[in-house]
């Protein structure tokens, strides 16, 4: 069976409430998010950026960001977390991305930015992902970690996934989701 590939995502958004009783909405990533998806990764620091990226990256090229931002929401799935606070920043994003060759599998990614980080809003927005991704019907995600990145192992443990030597060597490490498809 095909996955099924969301035509529209209609969703309203959410009101989570995190550790410290900060409060944060989660919505659907929309067309005219890139000015604060580009000031969301500016508040990064560069080992929080090191982390989702995996090199050092000092800022977000225009290919880059229209790249992270041109999602169909099909196929690429992204949502980002604003703070409950004046101007709704984003402080985290989380994603998606479907091989059109192999649509019931995805890799996805998120980050946090440093000040939210510890309040179990990573957690969350796995727990989203593996959500929506079953709602789509994927069999599974999967996602590359830095080895050096404990905490985002620890919580890839969490959620079951099994843990693998990644082919690019051993400073990375590839996390599987089986979502039982």
């Amino acid at each position: 069976m095909n996955p099924v590939l969301v035509t529209a995502v209609a969703h309203e958004p959410q009101r989570w409430t995190l550790t410290g009783d900060r409060v944060a909405w989660v919505r659907p990533l929309e067309p005219g998010d890139a000015g604060a998806e580009q000031r969301f990764f500016n508040g990064l620091s560069l080992d929080s950026r090191h982390q989702r990226f995996h090199f050092g990256l000092r800022e977000l090229s225009p290919a880059l960001l229209q790249l992270l931002t041109d999602v169909d929401q099909r196929l690429h799935r992204a949502w980002v977390v604003e703070a409950e606070s004046p101007g709704r920043p984003v402080v985290a994003d989380a994603r998606f991305v479907c091989d059109p060759e192999q649509p019931e599998v995805a890799e996805f990614a998120l980050a946090v930015a440093d000040d939210w980080q510890g309040r179990g809003l990573g957690r969350r927005l796995m727990a989203h992902l593996v959500h929506q991704a079953r709602r789509q019907q994927l069999h599974g995600l999967f996602g590359d970690v830095l080895a050096e990145n404990r905490r985002m192992l620890v919580l890839m443990r969490e959620f079951g996934a099994r843990l693998q030597s990644h082919a690019d060597g051993p400073q990375l490490v590839r996390a599987v989701l089986d979502l039982g498809g």
